[in-house]
């Protein structure tokens, strides 16, 4: 069993009665966000949003809160989060919202209490730069987009 990460978080008043975001089954990797609207937002084809979820959240060390879409809304009405996906960071400490884009051909309308995204906790690794004068030679080179798997990799 993965053993849970403690995350502290806070219902803001525009929140309470919603369930808090929670895993709908043992192997899922996400959890819902809920719409805290209070009043439904209507979103026009082509039209986005920011959707308040009424939740401040406290992030160990090390991990950032990944925002992502759900696919059954991606696939029934185009809605789509644009920045997806969205990084909450660990010293962030404002309400999480979710920007919400509707790429479908109808209105959309955001509900309270409706799942708009899901969230999903992932450890953050930081880099540091090495500086070189080249680089080590691979097959595919300088290759850009398009180009993988134009290569042969048989040995």
């Amino acid at each position: 069993m993965i053993q849970p990460i403690s995350v502290q978080i806070v219902r803001l008043p525009h929140a309470e009665g919603l369930d808090l975001p929670h895993y709908a089954s043992i192997g899922a990797a996400g959890m819902d966000l809920l719409a805290a609207v209070e009043t439904p937002v209507e979103l026009a084809p082509g039209a986005r949003a920011l959707i308040p979820t009424g939740l401040r959240i406290g992030l160990p060390a090390g991990y950032e809160l990944q925002i992502r879409p759900r696919s059954g809304l991606a696939l029934r009405f185009g809605i789509m989060l644009p920045n997806s996906p969205g990084t909450i960071d660990e010293d962030y400490r404002g309400e999480l919202g979710v920007i919400v884009f509707n790429g479908g051909s109808d209105s959309f309308t955001v509900t309270r209490g409706m799942r708009i995204a899901q969230a999903v906790l992932a450890p953050v690794s930081r880099l540091e730069w090495n500086v070189v004068s080249e680089l080590d030679e691979t097959i595919r080179g300088t290759g850009g987009f398009g180009s993988t798997g134009t290569h042969n990799v048989e040995g």
